[in-house]
């Protein structure tokens, strides 16, 4: 008896192309999403590790800092303008002090920071935390006072400062008003003032 072989069932080639296909769009996916899971908790702690890096943002107008509310307070003029300093040494740098002044009329915050090298004072100064407005140059007396002039960043309209230490709970003192020059009496009609008193003269 003659045994019939099986037939096998002919594929066609675009059949075959198109199973190979599919076959590697799905190897394809696969291997993205492998990725994006692999992927995601990096990208997660470099966000967050950026984020803690990355410095708080500065809120405008300045406000009074409680970093600074502890270093030692001067208050007096800047100007026609009383302001209070608060000055104190930075903990990262032996010559380096940092702080802020507080305009009393209208509650500007201006911060600073430098250098103090013996009596001898140097700051600049920042109305936005980022940019510098100004620069400070004075000095120490023995009694605590500093004086000195504030300048613009290119060194014009000096403007005088005279501040005075202030004891811990001490309130500020009112602002002392500029001295008006003195006023020199006129002489008398038909005379002239004699050693340089005006209200003594002698006559013609």
């Amino acid at each position: 008896m003659q045994q019939t072989k099986p037939m096998m069932q002919r594929v066609s080639p675009r059949r075959l192309m198109g199973a190979a296909t599919a076959a590697l769009s799905m190897l394809c996916c696969a291997g993205v999403m492998a990725v994006a899971v692999l992927s995601a908790p990096a990208y997660a702690e470099s966000d967050a590790v950026k984020e803690l890096a990355a410095p708080p943002p500065i809120e405008l107008p300045l406000k009074p800092s409680r970093e600074f509310a502890k270093f030692p307070r001067y208050a007096g003029m800047l100007g026609s303008r009383q302001i209070v300093l608060r000055l104190g040494a930075k903990t990262d740098d032996p010559s380096g002090v940092h702080g802020e002044y507080q305009f009393t009329d209208n509650g500007a915050v201006i911060l600073i920071a430098g250098d103090r090298d013996g009596t001898t004072l140097e700051v600049e100064e920042s109305n936005d935390g980022t940019h510098i407005t100004g620069n400070w140059v004075g000095k120490f007396a023995a009694d605590g006072t500093l004086s000195g002039e504030r300048m613009n960043v290119d060194d014009s309209d000096p403007q005088p400062f005279d501040l005075r230490p202030l004891a811990a709970g001490q309130p500020v003192p009112p602002p002392v008003a500029a001295k008006a020059p003195a006023e020199t009496s006129a002489p008398a009609p038909g005379g002239h003032p004699v050693g340089g008193v005006g209200n003594v003269t002698t006559g013609d």
